[in-house]
Parts: C-alpha cells; sequence; structure tokens
C-alpha cells in the first residue's frame, strides 16, 4: 500500500475543489426554478431601482412598509452590478449567490491546501456538497451570501491569531468582513459570543493585541459612520434595528410565545436535534465531536477553534432569540442555519482526517450512523445507511490489514465515499423535472406576449406577483395582467385581445398548492371554456380567448 504524500494530497483537494465547483455548476443549471417566493423578487427589484437611480435610502415615506430586506444592500448591490453587464434576467439574478457558494469552498481550498489537505478536502465536499449549500446556490436568497463574508471573517480572525504576521491588516480584514456580513444579514450576532470569548481570552493571555486593536477601531469606525449614514437619512441611528423589531412585533402571531406556544419547550429541547439530524448534518455532527478524540493534534488550535465557533453558534441558534422585545427562537429552517455550516464542517473535516489517517472510531462511527438510519423516518436515512456502510469498509479493512488507515487507497476510499453519499441528492432533483417551468414561461413572455400584441393576459395568483420581472420589471404598457378569478370583471378596448396563460408546473407545486393556489390547471381551463391554444411550450400553454366572450362576460357586471 502506498503511505499518503504531501503531493498527492495537495492534488487531491485541487480535484476535489475542481469537482465541486463543476457539481455546484450542474446543479445551478439543471435545477434552476427560477425565483422561488417574494423575497428574491423583492431583492431582484431593489437591485433593478439600484441600476436605474430609483433606490429609496430612506424608509418608506406612509411609514406602511416594514421590509429588513431593503437594509441588505450587498444581497442586491452586487446583483445591480450583474443587471448592468448582462441584463434583468433570472440568470443574472442568480449569479452572486452561485459565486459566493464557489467562493466558500474557494477560501476552504486557499486556507488549508497547503497545511491540511485532507481538511481542505473533506470541508470542501461536506459544505459545498451538502444539499441545502446547493439548493441555496440558484436563488437571490442571503443566506450563501451571508456565510462566506461570515466564514471569509473567522478565517481572518484564526489566521490573525496563527500566523502572528501582519495583524493590523488581518484585523481590519476581520472587522470588515464582518460589516460586510452586517450588510446581508442579521444573523451575524450568532458568532458574536465566541468573537468576545476569544478576545477576552487573548486579553487574559495578552497576546494579540495588534491585531484586536487594529479590529476594534477599524470596526468602531465602520459602524460609527453606519449609524451615522441612518441618523442622517432616517433620524434613527437605531433605524434597522428598530425596523427588525416592527417586523417581529407584525409577525408575533406565529411566533412560540404568541401563536405555537404549545411548541416551545419542543423547540427548545430536542427539536433542533432532530432538525439536524433531518437535514441530513447528522454525519457532520458526528465528525465535528469526534474530533476532540484526535491522538494526534495539529500544531495549531484549529480544530478546537473552528468546534468552538460551531458549538458556540449552535447554542445561539438552539436558545437565541430574533428580538430584542420578545423570547421568539429562530425558525428551524436549513437556510437559517448556513452561518453554522463553515466552522462545523471543517471541525468535521478534521474529524474525517482522523479517521482516514489513523483509522481511529470507524467502527463506532459506522454503529452512530445506522442508528440515526434507523431513527429517521424520510428518505435523509439512505444518506446515513451510505455513510455507515462506508464506516463499516473503512473499519474492517483498517482491522484486517488488507486496507490500513493512513494510505492512499483508504484515504481516496473515504473521500470518494462520502463525495457519492453527497452527491445521492443533489443528483435525484437535478434528473426531476421543474416544478416552475421558469424557463419555458420566459419563452413564451418573450415570443409572444411582446408589443405590439395589447389587452388582458390571466395569469395564476403566483405569477400575478412578480410578472413584471419577465419583462426587466418595465411591462409593455399595452398589456395588463389579472388573475384567473378576475375574468368576469374585464372590459376591453378596441384592438385589444384577451389571453390565458396556464403554468401546469406551477399549477401542481405542492410547495403553492397548499397554500396560496387552491385551483389545478383543469379547474383554470373549465372557466374558458371557448379557448384556442396559440401557443404551447413544455407545461406552459398560452391560450387565446374569444374578444365577444370576454365582452359579454364584461358587460354582465
Amino acid at each position: 500500500m502506498t503511505p499518503l504524500s504531501a503531493i498527492r494530497l495537495h492534488r487531491w483537494a485541487d480535484l476535489t475543489f475542481g469537482f465541486v465547483v463543476l457539481f455546484t455548476l450542474a446543479y445551478f443549471v439543471f435545477t434552476h426554478e427560477g425565483l422561488y417566493a417574494l423575497d428574491d423578487y423583492y431583492y431582484a427589484r431593489y437591485a433593478h431601482q439600484l441600476l436605474n437611480g430609483t433606490f429609496q435610502l430612506g424608509p418608506d415615506p406612509q411609514r406602511l412598509l416594514h421590509d429588513p430586506l431593503h437594509e441588505r444592500w450587498l444581497i442586491f448591490g452586487p446583483v445591480a452590478l450583474c443587471y448592468a453587464l448582462f441584463g434583468v434576467n433570472i440568470v443574472s439574478t442568480t449569479l452572486w449567490p452561485l459565486l459566493a457558494t464557489l467562493a466558500c469552498s474557494a477560501l476552504l481550498w486557499w486556507y488549508y491546501r497547503r497545511r491540511e489537505p485532507l481538511v481542505a478536502s473533506g470541508a470542501m465536499l461536506l459544505l459545498g456538497l451538502h444539499y441545502f449549500t446547493l439548493n441555496l446556490s440558484n436563488y437571490l436568497y442571503p443566506d450563501n451570501i451571508n456565510m462566506l463574508a461570515c466564514l471569509a471573517a473567522s478565517v481572518a480572525l484564526h489566521a490573525g491569531r496563527r500566523s502572528g504576521r501582519n495583524a493590523e491588516a488581518w484585523g481590519a480584514g476581520f472587522a470588515a468582513l464582518n460589516f460586510a456580513a452586517i450588510l446581508c444579514k442579521e444573523t451575524l450576532v450568532y458568532y458574536l459570543p465566541f468573537y468576545l470569548g476569544v478576545f477576552v481570552l487573548d486579553v487574559v493571555r495578552r497576546q494579540h493585541w495588534r491585531l484586536w486593536a487594529t479590529a476594534v477601531l477599524t470596526g468602531t469606525g465602520l459602524l460609527a459612520a453606519y449609524l451615522l449614514f441612518y441618523q442622517v437619512q432616517t433620524h434613527d441611528a437605531l433605524y434597522r434595528i428598530h425596523l427588525i423589531e416592527q417586523t417581529n412585533d407584525f409577525l408575533k402571531e406565529g411566533n412560540y410565545l404568541e401563536g405555537n406556544r404549545a411548541g416551545l419547550l419542543f423547540r427548545l429541547t430536542y427539536g433542533p436535534l432532530l432538525f439536524l439530524t433531518g437535514t441530513g448534518l447528522g454525519f457532520v455532527l458526528l465528525l465535528a465531536l469526534g474530533s476532540l478524540r484526535s491522538a494526534a493534534p495539529t500544531p495549531a488550535d484549529d480544530r478546537q477553534f473552528w468546534l468552538g465557533l460551531a458549538l458556540s453558534t449552535l447554542l445561539c441558534y438552539w436558545l437565541g432569540s430574533t428580538s430584542l422585545t420578545q423570547y421568539n427562537p429562530i425558525t428551524l429552517q436549513p437556510r437559517m442555519l448556513t452561518p453554522l455550516l463553515p466552522p462545523l464542517c471543517l471541525a468535521a473535516a478534521f474529524g474525517l482526517r482522523d479517521v482516514l489517517v489513523q483509522g481511529r472510531g470507524a467502527a463506532l462511527y459506522a454503529l452512530l450512523l445506522l442508528l440515526l438510519a434507523a431513527l429517521d423516518r424520510s428518505s435523509v436515512a439512505v444518506l446515513y445507511l451510505g455513510w455507515a456502510l462506508l464506516m463499516l469498509l473503512l473499519a474492517m479493512g483498517h482491522r484486517t490489514r488488507k486496507l490500513p488507515a493512513g494510505t492512499t487507497s483508504y484515504a481516496a476510499l473515504g473521500l470518494l465515499g462520502v463525495a457519492a453519499v453527497l452527491a445521492l441528492r443533489p443528483a435525484y432533483f437535478m434528473q426531476k423535472p421543474s416544478v416552475s417551468a421558469h424557463f419555458a414561461q420566459d419563452r413564451i413572455v418573450r415570443q409572444h406576449l411582446q408589443p405590439p400584441r395589447r389587452g388582458v393576459v390571466f395569469v395564476d395568483d403566483y405569477l400575478i406577483g412578480n410578472v413584471d420581472f419577465y419583462y426587466g420589471f418595465a411591462p409593455p404598457p399595452g398589456l395588463q395582467f389579472r388573475r384567473f378569478w378576475a375574468r368576469d370583471s374585464v372590459q376591453l378596448r378596441p384592438g385589444e385581445g384577451a389571453f390565458l396563460l396556464l403554468n401546469r408546473a406551477t399549477l401542481s407545486n405542492p410547495e403553492l398548492t397548499r397554500k396560496l393556489l387552491r385551483y389545478s390547471a383543469d379547474s383554470a381551463l373549465s372557466w374558458y371554456p371557448q379557448r384556442g391554444l396559440l401557443a404551447q411550450d413544455g407545461p406552459v400553454e398560452l391560450y387565446q380567448i374569444p374578444l365577444n366572450q370576454t365582452q359579454k362576460v364584461g358587460q354582465t357586471r
């Protein structure tokens, strides 16, 4: 058996990075569903306003809107640049979250390729191929962008404390990147207890004072300028905090104390643990905790740093609140966990490295993963079974000496096995048919619903809220868009026509039919018995409604 060599491991890190990039790009292309909900539409609209100079820096003049998304400038600001370069379309809209997702893997590759190439490979696989990391790469949501800023800030702190050189540069970078995270999303606050603990530890030990002095001075300057800006624009330096509190107050009927008090005990006890294992992170958690058992720790404090940050962040997620005035734990949704993922996956990568180099704990991991597979009642159990089989093979190979730990074959089997199991879920969704048919609908709009065509287009309740996106936020004045059920209140002018745009994929999407869309495609068609098919692209159909029928219905009102 060939022992592991540094050169070979460096190449493996390079190959892993290349594979993660290609797989992410493939997922982006084959699973893209267009706009997901209101949030990404608002971010896209703000980007367009920023590009055209119509973006309002201050609050809503009538004080009617409570929109914290408006203050997340680093989410839609770069999208405005993409619009300037590539125009308004769904690819340019989601290019920024894709680049942020890839940049997370690039940062892990850059930071650990030379010192800990196995850790670099493991972390890139565990983070980059995690299903919900990939899932958020093709939606304009803040989570992966925020994850990049949080990861970069923590790397800057770790590098500054580890190297002892360029302390001022690392300190300034640490402060600037944390400020960037604030401009993405407010969940950066879950990192603050760990940062405060590291600061106190360094003060007690009288270490890294130049790093921290620069970070404090830079951060204070940035924060003071930020608060001054709000004071000038809104006459309230703490406007953003007050806006978040107003939003929490508006939504308080759905929180745990007002609307779901019965679920609070579950949320604060074992609920988060079940949630983590249900998203497929049970394997990562086991590896991260197992990294504490290393018989040969790294020369620096790497694993302790990342595990400490992961556990501190997890504790804040578990028990923390999204509000300062009322206790409201954060919603257990996968996209809320993105700041937790980088430190957790790095700590887990050290645990995986221990298995591949020493062979320690593989049998125990296999047993625990089998237990998770038995307890899980969803398709995620397949992943746990796959990882359990992998760990069992590694344990048997090491015990029988037919495939000893610390060899090239052993490490290759481990990394390939982890990657193969992680790729199962995203690969499954890559081959599924679209649930939105966005690109087919976009082609229909571009080819058939453009000037000089005039009239009324009846659309579903989901499309009515974002149809202007298909026109670059500038729909033609000759076309009006109305909901299906508004068919009996339409009056047409001479020269106008009536059209029905039907998206069968949208009308059968379970996420929409549960709450928003209470009708099927066939029932919608039954409302327009006299129709003629004008165009069809996959599940998207465009019908022309006879002019006399619409006029007659409208005149009965």
